[in-house]
């Protein structure tokens, strides 16, 4: 790096190395004209160094410009060498109070939602860990970028504004004293100098818009160069640009990639160099090519010397930011410089110049003048404040710019406006000031342009630009919410005044929309387009909060209140005048009432869902009642000129519209509809729509008489007819037999009740009912939870959120319900406390259809689990306010008695009449609110009032003369008993239970006696027989059920005494049957009391066992057995590194890679797993052709992935899914097939190595002898023959039979190739040597992955398996033992001797690995697997079980000095060295003999007790590896000492492994041929070159790999993220960090940055990693996201929860919640533990399979 910079400073031009900054800066200081010095200096030089070739030098650039062009203003501005005069300053400057630090993209930041006052105050993380919030309730979020650190910003934070910090820079600063008296005057001048020129240069420069001339810089000898520069838009995709490029300038796609990752990332980037003409050739070509679609990318050609300087232009800007960090008064100066004016007046100051050309400028450009703005204007609060007046006066015109602009938000200068408008003195200044609510409505409404003839805003066929700009015209409205975000806590008059002006124009903005949208329902035919109802809902939306805040703010002030009610009330009678035009009058009468209304059917006429006039008002409404205006002021208001019908004829139009929708009857109007009825009750936008709509009703009928509000009601829901003739009813369904129109108006009829019970029944707004905000919020968690136990996230989207998106949720939760923590899956959960249950309201208002129904079948479920009747009475209500008071008299209203009278009258003469159980339960529910009513009115009543509310009087008359008809009592009473009510009995008993309880109250308060009623009495005593009678019943039935149930156990167990044999023989079947269970696992008594041994010629003889399976394709049952059809298990093999101890050794060529030997860092192994699952092998290979050829069949039709890989031999298991690839034969026990009869005397460990190294000797001989005989030089033939003793029983020829059937033979073949062809990475050949030797590996390392995993949980060795890896591991180890019958003997004999040849060394084999370096269980498996190919010509009778035992010795001989060569023993200072057991001294021995055969290298130890214990716990791993193999090999049961975690494992490991206690033992017994092996291993060089410290080697036991450590603070990691920039784009953050939980590097994923090149296909830096890292499987934390990716192969990935959790104990993907989080340890594991079980690629399968949309991501670019 270095000497390449040397080499370009050579290069450079010597007169520019030459300058001396202060020279020039003293030339400056003795200029008369300082500005044309400055320039000339600048037009001399700048093109000189920057832009001097096609590609930029930065490194270059910036070391030139601060030698030659910035040095000098430094000099001259500092007045000495700056490198002194800077730290002067800044040890002179007070450090500021505020933060100011600028957040980077994805940086953390952290808001309190406790003292925050609005959500946009937020903390950088180190303000944050030292402030007082930490402790509070926070919310934590990633930033975008751009916004800053408001610590020390007292308006921003309601307590805590300073951290630790900060805090010390408060205490001694005299309040707004002026910073530039800290400078010396004559710096102050320079000061001003230097920035006037610099500052009007650079803004100068930027906002030039002719391509090839210069602002006063004209250069003596220009240079005739141009560049072809490409501008960044948001608006064509990185592939369009990236080809484009590559048509037009001829470069390849990595450049091409490279100019769009600039373009995009600093806004413009040059593509071509040269002269006009060929720079312009590639402009057009651009032009051309992206002009089809869309609008053409922006490309200019720009002379160099222009390029040159704004590049300087920048450079000055970013500079002038940094100098004026070291000194406020050097700020102060630059806002001074920067908000001048001009000579040219209004907007000529520099600043206004930059805000104005905003929209003009590039990406880059912006963001370092913004960066500027707000290290200056932003941070000095004098010139905040002019800045923010400066912004404000603009504000119309930077928005219009912003319209056109087509880069987002966070790039223009209008999102400034968040950093001006949430600070509330600035807010309130601006207001009164700058009249800026206006400003903000009126430009807002300018950009709506489109009406309709009466003025409302009309979306129809919105075109895709007008959608653009709605898009942004939206962000209008959150700069008004910003403004009205803080309230004002003291009014001037004008605030009042220019509130209310902005109020007014909000009015106006809410004309237009009141009816906009407006529908006719379709008769006939369905609609044909659905018509455009979006926008409007999208508008009503954005809206809402600020709507809420209006009110908040007219409920501060009275007169504000006053003023602001009336105008409303004027706009509102101005929308009614445009409505009621031609509508006739007519007269409804109904129970000696009559009321005049318009004739209006919502069926027929135009209806529009919004009305935001109408409902403000209602709010404002509520608002008089809750402040007491109302009371106080009545004479200001004009109460008296309401007209009550008017108010309400809209909202009750928009409720029976819904109704209507319910009923079916606007079902040709299409989804439109649908959508728009949803999101008014929506939980977004009810609170200002139809819960003001319910509340203008409660207004409406609080000032009529209730009557005529019921008549007038009836009427809009088209049911008048039926309920003022009698006997229509009746009439109506004999005439009227069309079904539909019957069900129409019966549901029509149950909405109408359900809208009179919400009138009613909800009064938990503060101002309706004395009740206060929090109770509102207790009743909406208490009905949520009713329908079941909740997540904190579930209810908190449930809530109206305010405008600080706080739900007021958190104070109120532990009073109504208890909070469950989560288990390993799942979340944690509110339930509903007991004691709530009473305030439980079925027609609760903000229930949707579906949640009333679950929550009344839970509510019901819960009183029988509790022994009540499942009666659901109304609950008791609060009292109204007295401005709603009247209200209540609507139940006790003469219609309203003829109504319920009416539907009762119905329900007794059931046969009659049209009608439905819903609507009989919603009168019930009116009744007994009714009651519920009066029976508090009696409760609280004083002496002097009476009680109006007389409700039980009238429902006990009975009706007038002419109809007679009974009282709604006596109806209630025949109700009581009607066969057909069962479901609402409870219910009529509680009313009249209540009845009751009232007349007896009012008897005691005897202000009004009450007629006797008969019957009651009667009733109650009634009642009690009733319920003692069900009790009896009860009890008799429990009874007789336990009777039952001890009958029928009795019964079974005789049946079973009797047919005792049958049992037995049943279940011996089912051992012998079932797939898990094998030969071994029911040992018989025989064995158990002697001892257990796995192998040797000691080994324990079984009984062997039928196994019998059966086959999951065909269902046929059939015994495994050596020569019938194959049974196989679906199997996946894959590459694993999960034990590797070094994961970047990379096999350079699989062709030519030798695998016989593994080294023990297990840098890759082949791991196999089973689903357990059984077929036919002719079953599966029917099956995987099907699977197959509709994957060819589906490829021409559609290119999608599955998510299994035909074309890798993958399928999913038939069955279970599981993902496979091959399958594995069931074989019986192979051992006993080969072993022969053992006569002979069997050798002693010397003699057999003696007798086999003859064997190998001979093989060696004969098959050179086969090379030579066929080239035929058979002269010294018989001479090698006489040489060649043959050892006694011999046979080199004999080839041994197969024992196995073809079916099984062809099964041994497929495996075996499989296991080669994914464990190498190769493609299949069956014939190669190496297949046998990757299927012994694969049966080892799949051993040492299943000990590792039960040593690591601390379980057992046996009898924990889980039955479908008990199975596997059979076959596999079954399977690698016979495979040695398909392969070709001698290359199997081969393999043998040279694995020998490592521990015993012999003259062919010179080559092979030091002991260091070979895996002793990889060793003893290929060693033992392969020895029965020696053994099947040796026919001197020893026994198979001979060799296995010795070479089991052998090996672990070699493993024990393998151990104490790498153990690192320190005496730990353990004093436990006085034992000196036998076993003790024995290792000293050995370890002493050791140090003799190394030449002293090693460390002398005295110690034998650390030896031995480090020997036992090296060795333990390899011997329960070791204790599986042979288990599974020889079919020999574990002893049931190793099937329980106890004491003296290692010895009960020993005798099993027919083992001496004392390992040691084995050196001794065999003293005199292991001496010469020790010998020969220790004088390997590799093992001098370990002893000499030159080269490392693995020491025992090995480590458990785990997955990283995580912390336990979410934000640590999102800090570490935002730290971590993107490696190959120079400094520019990762947009996707991605941390690698198997080795924790993190990544930039997702990104054309860090694409490489992976086997021809470019894949992400994740896909990249996880073949170095995983070998194609990685485990990935999407940092940003909080989400934890699986990895495996190209094609298959799934997303899987974080094990990161809330407080609630829920994950929060994608970080939208922002509550704090923390690692839980028990998901983690679970993570870790399908790492290590190599479960991932299972588990992506699944969940590919369960979710379709995962097979089409496309992994590999992640």
């Amino acid at each position: 790096m270095a000497a390449d910079l040397e080499a370009e400073v050579q290069a450079i031009d010597k007169s520019l190395l030459e300058c001396s900054a202060e020279e020039i800066a003293v030339k400056w200081l003795q200029a008369n004209d300082l500005q044309k010095e400055v320039y000339q200096h600048l037009a001399y030089y700048v093109p000189k160094i920057y832009c001097r070739g096609p590609n930029p030098a930065p490194q270059r650039e910036d070391m030139l410009a601060q030698h030659v062009l910035l040095g000098p203003m430094e000099w001259y501005l500092c007045g000495e060498d700056p490198a002194f005069g800077f730290p002067k300053l800044e040890q002179a400057n007070k450090p500021s109070h505020l933060c100011g630090r600028v957040f980077k993209v994805g940086e953390p930041t952290y808001s309190c939602r406790d003292c925050a006052v609005d959500p946009t105050c937020v903390l950088c993380m180190e303000c944050f860990l030292g402030s007082i919030h930490r402790e509070h309730r926070y919310r934590m979020t990633t930033s975008g970028g751009g916004g800053f650190c408001d610590c020390g910003d007292t308006e921003a934070w309601k307590e805590g504004p300073y951290c630790q910090k900060h805090e010390l820079n408060t205490s001694e600063t005299a309040e707004e004293e002026d910073p530039l008296v800290q400078l010396p005057e004559d710096m102050v001048a320079r000061a001003y100098n230097i920035f006037a020129i610099t500052f009007k240069y650079a803004v100068d420069i930027l906002t030039w818009e002719k391509e090839n001339e210069l602002p006063g810089l004209e250069m003596i000898e220009k240079s005739d160069t141009y560049y072809c520069m490409l501008f960044n838009d948001e608006v064509h995709t990185y592939e369009q640009v990236i080809y484009t490029l590559q048509k037009a300038v001829n470069c390849t796609q990595k450049e091409a990639i490279g100019f769009a990752t600039t373009v995009d990332r600093d806004g413009r980037r040059s593509v071509r160099y040269g002269d006009f003409q060929y720079c312009d050739q590639a402009k057009s070509v651009i032009v051309r090519n992206t002009s089809r679609q869309t609008k053409p990318l922006k490309v200019q050609v720009m002379h160099s010397s222009i390029v040159a300087h704004q590049s300087f232009g920048l450079k000055l800007l970013t500079w002038l930011g940094s100098v004026i960090g070291y000194s406020d008064g050097l700020r102060r100066i630059l806002c001074q410089v920067g908000l001048q004016e001009g000579p040219e007046g209004e907007n000529s100051s520099l600043v206004d110049k930059l805000m104005l050309y905003d929209s003009k400028l590039w990406k880059g450009a912006r963001n370092v003048y913004h960066q500027l703005f707000m290290s200056s204007l932003l941070m000095d609060l004098k010139y905040k404040k002019l800045f923010a007046i400066r912004f404000a006066r603009n504000y119309e015109r930077l928005q219009s710019d912003f319209m056109k602009d087509d880069h987002d938000r966070e790039f223009s200068i209008a999102d400034l406006s968040i950093q001006i408008f949430t600070v509330p003195s600035l807010a309130r200044m601006l207001i009164t000031e700058e009249n800026l609510m206006t400003t903000i409505i009126k430009t807002f409404m300018d950009h709506l342009r489109h009406r309709d003839i009466q003025g409302r805003f009309q979306f129809e066929r919105y075109t895709a630009l007008q959608a653009f700009k709605f898009r942004r015209v939206q962000s209008l409205i959150l700069d008004l919410k910003y403004v009205l975000i803080s309230k004002p806590t003291e009014w001037s008059d004008d605030l009042r005044h220019k509130f209310l002006e902005g109020f007014d124009a909000f009015l106006e903005l809410l004309k237009c929309m009141q009816g906009m949208d407006p529908i006719t329902r379709q008769v006939g035919q369905h609609i044909e387009m659905e018509p455009e109802w979006e926008a409007a809902f999208t508008l009503q939306m954005k809206l809402t909060l600020v709507i809420s805040m209006m009110q908040d703010w007219c409920a501060l002030d009275e007169k504000v209140l006053i003023e602001a009610y009336k105008k409303c009330l004027t706009v509102l009678m101005q929308c009614h005048s445009g409505f009621t035009d031609g509508e006739q009058p007519i007269v409804l009468s109904m129970c000696g009432h009559s009321v005049e209304t318009i004739r209006y059917c919502v069926s027929q006429e135009k209806v529009s869902i919004h009305l935001p006039v109408s409902r403000l008002l209602a709010g404002l409404h509520v608002l008089l009642s809750k402040t007491e205006v109302a009371y106080k002021f009545p004479e200001l208001l004009p109460l008296s000129e309401l007209s009550p019908p008017m108010l309400i004829e809209h909202p009750l139009r928009c409720l029976v519209l819904c109704a209507q929708v319910h009923a079916g009857m606007w079902r040709r109007n299409g989804f439109s509809l649908v959508n728009q009825i949803y999101y008014y009750h929506n939980v977004k936008c009810r609170r200002e729509m139809f819960d003001k709509d319910i509340i203008m009703l409660q207004t409406g009928v609080s000032m009529m008489d209730p009557n005529h509000f019921l008549m007038i009601m009836l009427s809009r829901f088209e049911l008048y007819q039926i309920f003022s003739t009698p006997d229509y009813g009746k009439r109506f369904s004999t005439e009227n037999t069309n079904k539909d129109v019957v069900q129409q108006n019966n549901t029509l009829i149950e909405e109408m009740l359900y809208l009179i019970i919400m009138i009613v029944g909800e009064r938990f707004s503060p101002g309706i009912g004395q009740v206060n905000a929090t109770d509102e919020i207790k009743r909406e968690i208490i009905h949520q939870l009713s329908i079941r136990p909740m997540a904190h996230s579930e209810l908190v989207k449930a809530l109206p959120e305010d405008e600080n998106r706080e739900t007021g949720m958190e104070s109120v939760i532990e009073e109504v319900a208890c909070f469950k923590k989560p288990g390993l899956t799942g979340r944690g959960l509110y339930e509903l406390k007991p004691e709530c249950a009473r305030n439980f309201n079925l027609y609760f208002y903000h229930f949707s259809r579906a949640e009333q129904s679950k929550a009344e079948e839970a509510q019901r479920k819960l009183k029988r689990q509790n022994r009540e009747d499942t009666a659901l009475p109304p609950p008791a209500l609060p009292p109204f306010c007295p401005l709603f008071a009247s209200l209540i008299n609507i139940l006790q209203s003469d219609v309203m008695l003829c109504i319920m009278g009416t539907i009762l009258q119905w329900a007794v003469e059931h046969n009659g009449y049209a009608w439905s159980e819903s609507m009989l339960q919603r009168v019930l529910h009116l009744l007994g609110m009714a009651l519920q009513e009066e029976k508090q009115h009696l409760e609280n009543l004083s002496e002097e009032n009476v009680v109006t509310f007389t409700f039980t009087q009238k429902i006990s008359k009975p009706g007038d003369a002419p109809s007679n008809s009974p009282s709604i009592l006596a109806m209630l009473e025949t109700l009581q008993n009607a066969p057909h009510l069962e479901v609402h009995k409870d219910m009529i008993r509680w009313i009249l239970k209540t009845f009751n309880t009232i007349k007896k109250l009012r008897e005691s308060s005897s202000t009004s006696p009450v007629a006797e009623t008969e019957g009651t009495i009667m009733e109650e005593s009634s009642r009690d027989k009733d319920k003692a009678e069900r009790k009896r019943k009860a009890e008799i039935a429990r009874l007789r059920r336990e009777k039952i149930m001890a009958q029928m156990s009795e019964m079974q167990r005789h049946f079973i005494n009797e047919n005792k044999e049958l049992f037995q023989q049943t279940l011996e079947e089912l051992d012998t049957s079932t797939s898990g269970v094998l030969f071994f696992e029911c040992s018989s008594p025989v064995i158990s009391d002697a001892k257990l041994t796995a192998l040797g010629p000691e080994q324990t003889r079984v009984a062997e066992h039928r196994q019998v399976v059966m086959c999951i394709l065909c269902q046929e049952e059939q015994e495994v057995k050596v020569d019938s059809r194959a049974m196989v298990l679906a199997a996946f093999i894959q590459r694993s590194t999960v034990l590797s101890k070094n994961r970047n050794k990379i096999i350079p060529d699989p062709e030519k890679y030798d695998p016989l030997f593994m080294h023990p860092d297990l840098s890759c192994g082949t791991h196999t797993g089973s689903c357990g699952h059984i077929m036919h092998a002719h079953c599966w290979q029917r099956y995987f052709d099907a699977v197959q050829a509709k994957e060819q069949r589906r490829q021409q039709r559609l290119r999608v992935h599955t998510s299994y890989d035909v074309e890798n031999g993958e399928f999913l298991c038939p069955l279970c899914e599981c993902l496979s690839n091959t399958v594995i034969p069931l074989l019986p026990p192979p051992r006993v097939l080969f072993n022969r009869l053992d006569i002979a005397g069997q050798p002693n460990l010397a003699q057999w190595i003696k007798t086999t190294s003859q064997q190998i000797k001979a093989l060696y001989l004969l098959r050179d002898e086969d090379c030579a005989s066929k080239s035929e030089e058979i002269s010294g033939n018989s001479e090698k023959m006489d040489q060649l003793q043959l050892p006694e029983g011999f046979r080199p020829d004999f080839k041994p039979k197969n024992p196995y059937s073809e079916s099984i033979k062809e099964m041994l073949t497929t495996f075996g190739t499989a296991t080669y062809k994914v464990g190498l990475k190769v493609h299949p050949n069956e014939e190669d040597p190496r297949v046998p030797i990757m299927c012994w590996g694969s049966c080892a390392y799949t051993i040492q992955t299943i000990e590792r995993i039960l040593a690591d949980e601390d379980k057992p060795l046996f009898g924990h398996l889980p039955c479908r890896q008990d199975d596997c591991l059979t076959s596999l180890t079954r399977f690698a033992a016979a495979h040695w019958t398909v392969s070709s003997l001698s290359a199997v004999q081969g393999h043998f001797c040279t694995l020998l040849a490592s521990l015993v060394p012999n003259e062919k084999n010179g080559d092979v690995p030091c002991i260091l370096d070979i895996d002793m269980f990889h060793l003893l498996v290929s060693l033992v697997l392969s020895f029965p190919a020696i053994h099947c010509q040796d026919f001197s009778g020893v026994s198979l079980g001979t060799g296995d035992l010795h070479l089991f010795h052998l090996v672990t001989m070699a493993h024990i000095i393998q151990i104490l060569l790498t153990s690192s023993t320190e005496d730990n200072g353990m004093d436990q060295e006085d034992t000196n057991s036998e076993e003790e001294v024995a290792v000293l021995t050995l370890y002493k003999f050791l140090c003799q055969c190394t030449g002293s290298a090693l460390k002398e130890i005295s110690s034998g007790w650390h030896l031995w214990r480090n020997l036992k716990a090296g060795i333990m791993p390899f011997l329960r590896c070791s204790a599986l193999f042979f288990h599974y090999l020889n079919g020999v049961p574990a002893p049931s000492e190793i099937q329980v975690n106890g004491t003296n494992q290692f010895e009960h490991l020993c005798s099993y492994l027919s083992l001496p206690n004392n390992l040691t033992c084995l050196f001794q017994e065999n003293s005199e041929i292991l001496n010469t092996l020790i010998e020969s291993w220790c004088s390997n060089n590799e093992v001098k070159r370990y002893l000499e410290g030159k080269r490392d080697a693995i020491s025992y036991a090995r480590e458990s790999n785990k997955l990283i450590d995580l912390p336990d603070d979410y934000s640590c990691l999102i800090n570490q993220a935002s730290n971590f920039s993107c490696p190959k784009s120079g400094g520019d953050k990762s947009r996707a960090p991605t941390l690698c939980l198997v080795c924790g590097t993190m990544l930039c994923s997702q990104s054309y940055c860090c694409q490489t090149e992976l086997e021809g296909e470019d894949v992400g830096a994740c896909t990249a990693h996880t073949y170095t890292c995983g070998s194609g499987v990685g485990i990935f934390l999407r940092v940003r996201e909080c989400q934890v990716l699986f990895l495996a192969g190209k094609t298959k990935g799934c997303f899987y929860p974080p094990p990161y959790l809330d407080d609630y104990g829920e994950t929060d993907q994608g970080l939208r919640r922002g509550n704090p989080l923390h690692l839980c340890k028990e998901r983690f594991k679970k993570i870790q533990k399908l790492w290590q079980q190599h479960s991932i690629t299972e588990e992506i399968g699944h969940a590919q399979e369960a979710n379709q949309t995962l097979v089409g991501i496309d992994w590999q670019h992640l």
